[in-house]
């Protein structure tokens, strides 16, 4: 096996394994590093799990589990998958599961390169940007579980690790592969284990991924990932593309579940709403006992006969500074996971067999709740459409679509519901 992916959350995880695919790398999505110990037969294995928000320990623990397994599996490569907006908190987890991933891979430097040039998530000196604002100037800021206030990603980092932090600067990276190794060479004989890489275009990315393909360790985005298919047949690890994965149409009934508060999943919700059926759950009336789980599922089955609708906990920020206050951070979070994931659970008993889930953490706990531990991909066709099919579905197909709540277009629902009910992956 080449590469061994260990994602922070679903969405992440299923955007790296999809565009894998579409290099035509067979790859296989995973939902925990036990899922992952009977897959057989592919050049990537991607385990994702819900640990972004999770305790340190708990994300340093899940991370060398599957280090381990995927080590076992002989990967060349682990690669750390996390968000393009960094998302973590001073005290984890990208730091903390860098250094346990680093320890076991006895990795003496790595980077970390989270742009995403597709959507306009880019690093210059070591600053973060999302499109032409700084992302701390950005409604990333007011994220009510991982805020970004710091827009330097050394001093985010270097607050999350006893591990001193650096930069491969942009005037390095400009200057294609051997600037950037001759960098790399400086900053390890510095003693300076890790650094953040500058990059804006795939031009970039392309340029590191020809230095970091050989690192036992490399961490960030998808899009650097993207680029390694190419060196890996170059040094004859991997043959000819492999046919694009092609995941079956699926015709049932469909359903959005968004948890995500992202302004972009609320602004893809209201344009939703303008076709279709959105209800909007009250985490207060379940906390307060209401069976909001029975009327939803009631709710959704008189209507899901005519067309997909959505059932959504998203709300505004000064909602949910409403809610943490009254349930805490931790609590309103996981709340509004375990209302969506019962209800996926019934709805699928039901006959839903499309599901779009907007937010990675939603997505972790519908899974969950679906009993899905491993899932075959189809090829990326963009951040609103990675598409993946329960592996044992057999004949009945279910299909999900895992979305990043911060990413993809207005019509980013609609336009993965009708992928889903065209046969997703054959066309892509």
């Amino acid at each position: 096996m080449i590469l061994g992916g260990l994602a922070d959350d679903l969405t992440g995880g299923l955007e790296l394994a999809a565009m894998l695919v579409a290099e035509g790398v067979p790859t296989v999505l995973t939902t925990s590093a036990g899922a992952a110990e009977v897959v057989t037969g592919v050049e990537a294995i991607v385990v994702a799990q819900k640990t972004r928000i999770a305790p340190a320990r708990e994300a340093v623990e899940r991370f060398g589990e599957g280090a381990a397994v995927l080590q076992a599996k002989g990967a060349r490569q682990l690669f750390f998958k996390y968000c393009a907006t960094f998302d973590s908190t001073d005290d984890g987890n990208i730091g903390p599961c860098m250094d346990v991933l680093s320890d076991r891979t006895g990795a003496a430097f790595t980077a970390c390169c989270p742009t995403f040039p597709e959507y306009a998530r880019t690093v210059f000196q070591g600053h973060l940007f999302a499109g032409d604002r700084l992302i701390s100037e950005s409604p990333k800021r007011h994220d009510p579980v991982t805020p970004m206030h710091d827009p330097d990603l050394v001093r985010v980092l270097q607050r999350q690790t006893t591990r001193r932090v650096g930069l491969v600067a942009q005037d390095h990276v400009r200057r294609g592969p051997q600037a950037i190794a001759a960098r790399v060479a400086a900053l390890r004989d510095a003693g300076v284990p890790y650094a953040i890489a500058d990059a804006a275009t795939h031009e970039d990315l392309a340029a590191l991924a020809e230095v970091c393909v050989d690192w036992p360790l490399m961490t960030g985005g998808s899009s650097i990932a993207a680029h390694y298919p190419r060196f890996w047949r170059q040094r004859g690890w991997l043959g000819e593309a492999a046919a694009k994965a092609s995941l079956p149409a699926v015709s049932a009934p469909g359903v959005v579940l968004a948890g995500s508060c992202a302004q972009e999943t609320r602004r893809q919700l209201e344009r939703f709403g303008e076709r279709h059926p959105v209800l909007m759950l009250d985490l207060r009336r379940h906390a307060g006992g209401t069976d909001q789980v029975g009327a939803a599922v009631e709710w959704a089955r008189s209507r899901v006969g005519s067309g997909p609708v959505a059932l959504a906990t998203s709300a505004d920020p000064e909602t949910v500074t409403r809610l943490q206050a009254e349930f805490g951070v931790a609590g309103a979070a996981a709340m509004a996971e375990d209302l969506l994931g019962r209800i996926a659970r019934r709805l699928r008993e039901d006959g839903v067999r499309r599901f779009v889930v907007a937010g990675g953490e939603t997505s972790g706990a519908i899974l969950q709740h679906l009993g899905i531990p491993r899932l075959h991909v189809g090829p990326f066709a963009g951040p609103s459409l990675p598409l993946a099919l329960d592996v044992d579905s057999g004949d009945d197909p279910l299909l999900v679509c895992l979305k990043s709540g911060k990413l993809a277009g207005i019509d980013a629902f609609e336009e993965a519901l009708q992928a889903m009910s065209r046969s997703p992956g054959a066309a892509a």
